[in-house]
């Protein structure tokens, strides 16, 4: 027989057992990590992403013994922290948590120097938390279909206060715009902050901010709710209609928030790294604070969220695309 058959007979008759040697050093390895601090990379301090990571960063290194070292990392749209990471060793040791700007951004740029799908492992939706529709008191609505019909009415002379290109609220109002037929103007403003002042004092009638940015604001009546986005009624803002049973049906607009790992991390170590994680997140402790901050606690399983952002994507890019919305 030929020296080089004889090889590849050879490999091919130790090819199981390397198999078995090449899995159990993956679950070792596995069981062994961490062996020095996790980098967890998000946006810029003092945002959601950045609360919720520095709430579960003390449980993580109390059950790890090892750190987790928050990296705030903002800016265009989370691009620098999604480049950093992608380019970063897949063994675990950095993390990105970002939300769904990060992985939409394609659909909204004609280049973006990471693939959201190819250069990243899932590990799982932490968080999640939905919108709220608000509107200046001073609106003569009360009810969804108030609304509804008051902007037929009047097309193209209601306002809503624009936050973030493609955040949360933009997209909620776009598919709120398009479900309900109706045509309000978007007045585009720097971040939530600016654009939650500018509805309290009038100068636009109607927002879709996350729960927890205008929970305060509601209990003391600058503003108006008049429906939440999720599919279901919440306890984060008891008493309220879902948009959908008010009058818009099949609507329904989540904020999710991701933890990805490299692509080519070992699934044994993403599998660890879901595990804590799920755990830190449902410590009574920290979903009490997230609660409070108007968030819910998630923690699904690689495979889950992997399931959900695909159509998360289909479900956005859309929406992105019939609004033509671009950053470029």
């Amino acid at each position: 027989m030929p020296t080089q058959q004889r090889l590849n007979c050879s490999a091919f008759r130790h090819a199981p057992v390397l198999l078995m040697f090449l899995t159990f050093s993956t679950t070792v390895s596995a069981q062994n990590f961490p062996v020095r601090p996790i980098r967890l990379v998000t946006a810029a301090a003092g945002g959601g992403n950045d609360f919720v990571a520095r709430l579960i960063a003390p449980v993580i290194t109390a059950r790890l013994g090892e750190s987790l070292v928050i990296d705030n990392r903002g800016g265009a749209g989370g691009v620098f922290a999604a480049e950093t990471v992608a380019r970063s060793a897949p063994d675990g040791y950095t993390l990105l948590f970002y939300g769904p700007s990060m992985w939409l951004l394609p659909f909204m740029r004609k280049a973006v120097p990471y693939d959201p799908i190819r250069d990243f492992a899932p590990v799982t939706m932490p968080v999640s938390s939905p919108n709220i529709l608000v509107v200046h008191p001073s609106l003569p609505v009360k009810s969804v279909k108030e609304l509804i019909v008051l902007a037929k009415a009047r097309p193209g002379e209601l306002n809503d206060a624009g936050a973030d290109a493609a955040s949360s609220a933009h997209l909620a109002v776009e598919l709120f715009k398009s479900t309900a037929g109706v045509k309000i103007v978007r007045v585009a403003y720097k971040g939530v902050g600016p654009a939650l002042n500018a509805l309290i004092a009038g100068e636009v009638q109607l927002m879709f901010p996350i729960a927890g940015a205008v929970t305060a604001h509601i209990n003391s009546g600058r503003l108006r709710a008049l429906a939440v986005t999720s599919a279901q009624p919440t306890k984060l803002a008891p008493g309220l209609p879902t948009v959908a049973a008010a009058g818009v049906p099949g609507y329904e607009s989540i904020a999710l928030t991701g933890i990805f790992a490299p692509a080519g991390t070992p699934p044994a170590i993403i599998q660890r790294l879901n595990e804590e994680l799920a755990r830190a997140l449902h410590a009574e402790s920290v979903k009490a604070r997230l609660f409070s901050a108007g968030v819910e606690a998630v923690g699904t399983t690689p495979q889950e969220f992997a399931r959900m952002l695909q159509l998360d994507m289909a479900k956005w890019g859309k929406v992105i695309r019939d609004a033509g919305i671009r950053e470029d």
